[in-house]
């Protein structure tokens, strides 16, 4: 990630008022890009959007991914020369409460934003997220690649399959590498692992249900303590998009497709060592109790192979799974001490483009 190559270019934000969306749109403002966002209204209450006030850094515009007419005429007038398109229902068991939802948002969302691209007939480079749950999950204990089979039990995990379906049928049949001198436009998906940072109040999610647990001083209630996930901290999932679009701008040929971004094996953790970790950092000796209740199946084991990204475009996660904690951990407790959201993560920002991060994640990976 270069953030001097972002300086002056326009970026178009889908999903902008989420919380990778406002971590993103807070990076590219301070690289100097012109960011404009399309989202819904902020979907929690608390949220980064509103507290870190988001949207005096961008050109926030409202609406919905599935109005392809607003969408549209967004992006033709602001023709943007990068996409990142974030706009999704992303929480797993609210998909088995919400499967219309689920469908109409990561799909015909995914099919709007490229249709739009379609129509604005200027070159652009286009980022859509997906997710690493997108795999059909075997149970592996080893990382899934970008090669292996699409698939998803859950309509969340499966929505995100059909998106990437989706995004290979735009490529082949509207912008295809054959002719990219001609429409321009570079189409590649990102499929990251679990990302974790301060300012995530997701419902049903590990670190917001951990952190409101913490600020009552009670153990926080796990539904499966053992499940292995990819753990990544929001800013290394957002240099990985970031490095991806740069590569694709430069090379499309060598850089369409599909790329997963994720820690080191060794840092993909069960749930309990991360409410631990957290747990330490907040100063707490009980963690969490298991949940009796039964709930929607989840997967136990879900990991990522990197190599491709590491390879081929020098990317790696910069902060170690304990790292990664200290700084979610410290993020809330600051806020919660009355420290300004803004501040909290331009202060994380600056920290993680500095050099030191990069030395200290490159021994640690060693």
């Amino acid at each position: 990630m270069n953030p001097a190559s972002w300086r002056g270019k326009r970026v178009l934000i889908t999903g902008h008022t989420g919380f990778k969306g406002a971590w993103l749109s807070m990076l590219l403002s301070s690289f100097g890009a012109r960011v404009a966002g399309y989202a819904l209204d902020p979907p929690t209450q608390p949220n980064l959007f509103d507290l870190a006030r988001v949207g005096e850094l961008v050109d926030s515009s409202i609406g919905d991914v599935r109005d392809l007419e607003t969408l549209s005429k967004l992006v033709s007038n602001f023709a943007p020369e990068f996409i990142l398109h974030m706009a999704a229902q992303s929480v797993v068991l609210q998909s088995y409460d919400e499967p219309v939802e689920t469908y109409s948002t990561n799909v015909l969302g995914t099919v709007n934003v490229l249709e739009a691209v379609r129509r604005m007939r200027k070159p652009c480079t286009v980022i859509s997220v997906t997710t690493d749950k997108c795999y059909e999950n075997k149970g592996w204990v080893w990382g899934y690649r970008e090669t292996d089979r699409l698939g998803g039990r859950d309509p969340y995990s499966n929505s995100k399959a059909c998106a990437e379906l989706v995004g290979d049928s735009y490529r082949d049949s509207f912008f295809p590498l054959a002719r990219c001198g001609e429409h321009g436009v570079g189409l590649a998906s990102a499929r990251a692992g679990n990302v974790i940072g301060g300012g995530d109040w997701t419902p049903r999610q590990l670190v917001p249900d951990t952190i409101a647990a913490f600020v009552e001083s009670k153990a926080v209630v796990l539904r499966n303590p053992q499940s292995i996930r990819p753990w990544q901290h929001v800013l290394d999932c957002l240099a990985g998009y970031l490095t991806l679009a740069e590569a694709l701008a430069a090379d499309v040929h060598a850089c369409s497709g599909a790329w997963n971004f994720g820690p080191a094996y060794q840092d993909s953790r069960p749930v309990s060592y991360v409410v631990e970790r957290l747990a330490a950092s907040w100063g707490l000796k009980s963690a969490w109790v298991q949940d009796e209740l039964e709930h929607a199946p989840e997967e136990r084991v879900l990991r990522l192979d990197v190599t491709k990204a590491a390879t081929l475009l020098g990317w790696r996660c910069r902060l170690p799974i304990d790292d990664a904690l200290r700084w979610v951990a410290d993020w809330y407790r600051d806020f919660h001490r009355g420290q300004d959201a803004r501040e909290l993560c331009n202060a994380q920002i600056g920290a993680y483009i500095g050099t030191g991060i990069t030395a200290r994640s490159q021994a640690s990976n060693s």
